[in-house]
């Protein structure tokens, strides 16, 4: 087993895959290096290859037409994205943006394809996904519509404590750099409303604030913010 087989070995998407099937993996996957800020791919666009993430930060955006966006998730090492587009033959629905520089393997429909057809463990590892992802677009659609800018940052900062979130003795840092701009777009919000409601937090000593560093403080307060609704 060579190097990158070890390595989709890891990735959940592959975990079933029979060594043979992993060594004709590694040889069609193309490795691509993004830079931050670069766009992967526009809404519209045909969904010609599917992504999986080696290393960095990629966000999923829904646009409009406006200028405004909906981050809708947030994607990191060994995650997978782009499938929904190669099942369907539809354009693609969202953007795909790398918010750190980023490491990633792009794999063609085809080749995509023949493994669905050949391992049902990744058939329902995408199925799953799939399902994940519209799960967590229909959560933010009843947040936006039932609750205030607090509690909606409130369970955006708890979400990311659990998925990024690195313990240090003094509380919990979010491992990953997002500007109020980025908060706002991933719980549908404007930069400024973000800025009142980080202010009123770190007021109560539920977080503390580095820059673009967030570091939950209170675990538990946030929580209780959440429960009050």
């Amino acid at each position: 087993m060579n190097d990158l087989t070890k390595v989709f070995k890891q990735i959940p998407l592959f975990a079933s895959l029979s060594p043979e099937a992993l060594g004709k993996l590694s040889r069609v996957v193309r490795p691509r290096s993004l830079k931050a800020g670069e766009v992967l791919f526009f809404k519209g666009d045909d969904g010609e290859a599917m992504y999986i993430i080696r290393s960095g930060t990629i966000k999923i955006v829904l646009p409009s037409v406006v200028g405004e966006e909906i981050i809708v998730t947030l994607l990191s090492d060994n995650d997978f994205f782009g499938a929904m587009a190669m099942l369907d033959g539809m354009p693609r629905s969202a953007d795909a943006v790398s918010i750190t520089p980023s490491e990633i393997f792009v794999l063609g429909r085809n080749d995509f394809l023949s493994i669905l057809q050949s391992d049902i463990n990744a058939l329902k590892t995408i199925l799953c996904d799939l399902s994940r992802m519209i799960r967590k677009t229909d959560d933010l659609l009843g947040d936006v519509c039932f609750f205030n800018i607090s509690v909606r940052l409130a369970k955006k900062l708890m979400e990311l404590a659990e998925s990024t979130g690195r313990p240090e003795k003094d509380g919990i840092v979010l491992d990953i750099s997002l500007t109020q701009k980025e908060l706002g777009d991933m719980v549908g919000a404007t930069r400024e409303s973000v800025n009142k409601a980080l202010k009123n937090l770190r007021e109560e000593g539920l977080i503390d604030i580095d820059g673009n560093r967030i570091r939950i403080m209170d675990m538990e307060g946030l929580s209780l913010r959440i429960r009050e609704i």
